[in-house]
């Protein structure tokens, strides 16, 4: 989002569905005209997106006052997976794609993801790749680098959705953060740049 106009999301998790609002309001203390014209809940992975019914309008932004456009997800039609909320907008005439709040997981079958934690204790290159954490809904791939780590991920030959990736400069440890290994999963391919893949296999 630019600079005119603060745009998030405010939401509550529920059984069924994820209730809330979009909170927008002006952040250059000037008023803005936007139109909000669409909505989803967009997958991570790029495996497409679940529309969100809202109805458009057009909104007076002030710089002193949120406006609240209400929505609500039913989670129970989304696929396993990880999600973020989107909006297409239109800020004076300039048509923009919004990402708001925080990351939310449809959670996949207990029995279906491989859960335990692998010591890879292996370099790749200046890096040194130590463990493989695997839980429910994310895999952690724990590093020792004095740079945020630059990699690819594949399962069974297959390229793996990267989440994001944390770094502490000061400790120089790292862990990247991306999608579940399933128990039909054997191993996991770690490509780190310019280095030869190591070869994980899972727990």
């Amino acid at each position: 989002m630019d600079e005119r106009v603060s745009f998030r999301a405010a939401y509550e998790r529920f059984p069924m569905s994820i209730k809330g609002a979009f909170v927008l309001r002006g952040a250059d203390g000037m008023p803005h005209q936007v139109r909000v014209e669409a909505a989803r809940a967009a997958e991570c992975a790029g495996r497409g997106a679940h529309a969100i019914p809202i109805e458009p309008a057009i909104l007076e932004i002030a710089p002193t006052m949120d406006t609240f456009v209400p929505f609500e997800v039913p989670t129970t039609e989304l696929p396993a997976g990880w999600y973020q909320l989107e909006c297409d907008v239109v800020v004076d005439a300039d048509p923009e794609i919004v990402r708001a709040g925080s990351r939310f997981a449809i959670p996949w079958p207990r029995a279906a993801v491989r859960r335990g934690t692998v010591a890879i204790a292996q370099k790749a290159g200046a890096v040194s790749l130590d463990a493989l954490e695997c839980t429910g809904d994310v895999i952690r791939i724990l590093y020792t680098s004095t740079h945020a780590l630059h990699a690819k991920l594949s399962v069974d030959g297959e390229q793996h959705p990267i989440l994001e990736v944390e770094h502490d400069d000061d400790a120089g440890r790292g862990r990247v953060l991306a999608y579940p290994v399933l128990r039909s999963h054997q191993r996991l391919s770690i490509e780190v740049r310019g280095e030869k893949p190591v070869a994980v296999a899972l727990p």
